[in-house]
């Protein structure tokens, strides 16, 4: 947990997200401990969010002909 976050692979952030989750949920951390996990566990999940939206501004959907072959790519839209 001393890695930076900018560091973090979206999938070891969300890894150590979920450690972190777990401590705060089981009460047993004194609170100045509770508060740093927290305060980890925010940067955390706001890394994640912006790993994801990346991800998906790099999606593409494949556009087809009327031929049904490629034509081009247009950006992914979301919903």
């Amino acid at each position: 947990m001393d890695t930076p976050i900018e560091d973090l692979a979206f999938e070891d952030a969300l890894k150590e997200l979920e450690l972190i989750v777990g401590k705060l949920e089981s009460g047993d951390t004194p609170l100045q401990q509770a508060i740093e996990l927290y305060e980890r566990g925010n940067k955390l999940r706001q890394r994640c969010a912006d790993r994801l939206d990346a991800a998906q501004a790099r999606i593409e959907a494949i556009r087809l002909d009327a031929d049904g072959k490629p034509a081009g790519v247009r950006p992914f839209a979301a919903g």
